[in-house]
């Protein structure tokens, strides 16, 4: 079995301190439970795991007293609850047990900012870290690859992305069967949980229209005319899906300068392969017509994942003039500016004249396929 150790893991354990909680969230099957268990054996500290989706674990839980959860844990010292999300009044039931037992560690998951934020958010201020888990990094599977093997999966990452147990599926079909099962079985139930949600044929027809749209800018208005729904439940359907980690958003750059393009966004997949599922298309590269997308939204998601292992301060936006000069990707960090263009194809480009003139002391440089390692990692 190929083991790798997740980035996150020491900056967790690091965070892990008496009388804090740690919350880990993510999409499903991202590894959560998982890290969770090699971060328990690393520590070797007497631990209590607790499944929220156990209905035991809820009633244990219900009655909230500090001395009912003194008798629970006893003389642990690390508490620790999968899928936490599921717990009624759980932000309530943390704080109090992280304000009364003194020197527990408390860690907990669950699958949704959303569900997380609402339940966990108010009620732990200042007693909370929290960490996104997202599939695996280029830079976390190259523990278990030589360069040689690592230019030979670049195929795979960009048609069937980085969820851990693909390491564990040795054929392409059965491949695309994970990814279509955990579209069925868990992204659609994750959407048709949400209030208000009854039917979820319509947000994933929008989440089609936005993979064919991969580094375009996405105008609510013509995906609402499409879909024969409003402006508003398009925004409000595209941040559903970016709080169940999903797709991500990134937004026009611009100093105010008149030919440049800001109330517009990009969208992006946290994972080709879950883009890919979604259109069900798995063919190669080379015979696609969309290979330049899959390329951006690749070197997009993966450079959200560097940025987090780095524990960087970074924001990131698109740079498009109205007379269409562009640039992928634009970093903001420490008072610089960087810009990168995505080229499927091993060349060396300047950056647009429009760009060097309205920003002259900005970087840039051209991000291919000889390069993208070092970009990542």
């Amino acid at each position: 079995m190929i083991r790798i150790k997740r980035e996150l893991q020491d900056r967790i354990i690091k965070k892990l301190r008496p009388n804090k909680v740690v919350v880990i969230t993510g999409a499903r099957r991202v590894g959560k439970t998982f890290l969770l268990k090699e971060i328990i054996s690393e520590l070797k500290n007497e631990h209590l795991f607790l499944n929220g989706e156990d209905i035991n674990t809820h009633l244990l839980l219900e009655k909230r007293s500090a001395e009912i959860y003194r008798n629970i844990i006893g003389s642990k010292k690390i508490l620790v609850i999968d899928e936490a999300q599921k717990i009624p009044e759980i932000g309530s039931i943390l704080k109090l047990i992280v304000d009364e037992i003194e020197g527990i560690r408390i860690i907990v998951t669950g699958s949704s900012a959303f569900d997380m934020t609402n339940k966990t958010g108010e009620p732990l201020v200042g007693r909370k870290h929290s960490f996104v888990l997202h599939p695996l990094s280029v830079r976390e599977q190259a523990q278990a690859e030589t360069p040689l093997i690592r230019s030979d999966r670049l195929e795979h990452h960009l048609l069937y992305g980085n969820y851990p147990e693909l390491l564990h599926i040795d054929d392409n079909l059965s491949k695309q069967e994970y990814l279509n099962d955990i579209i069925s079985s868990y992204l659609l139930r994750d959407i048709l949980s949400f209030e208000n949600i009854r039917n979820s044929s319509k947000v994933f027809n929008l989440l089609r229209l936005v993979a064919f749209q991969i580094g375009g800018q996405v105008s609510f208005n013509e995906l609402g005319k499409q879909l024969g729904i409003s402006k508003n439940t398009v925004e409000k359907y595209l941040d559903l899906l970016s709080k169940i980690f999903v797709v991500f958003k990134i937004e026009g750059f611009s100093k105010n300068l008149r030919k440049e393009i800001t109330k517009s966004s990009k969208w992006y997949f946290y994972d080709n392969g879950i883009r890919n599922a979604v259109i069900a298309n798995f063919n190669i590269s080379d015979l696609r017509n969309d290979s330049g997308q899959l390329w951006e939204n690749f070197l997009a998601s993966e450079r959200l994942k560097y940025q987090q292992f780095k524990g960087s301060t970074v924001n990131n936006f698109f740079w498009r003039t109205y007379d269409r000069q562009e640039i992928d990707w634009i970093e903001e960090s420490g008072g610089k500016l960087n810009g990168y263009e995505f080229k499927n194809k091993n060349r060396s480009e300047k950056a647009s004249a429009a760009w060097t003139r309205a920003y002259p002391a900005a970087g840039f440089e051209v991000i291919d396929r000889n390069s993208y390692y070092e970009w990542l990692s």
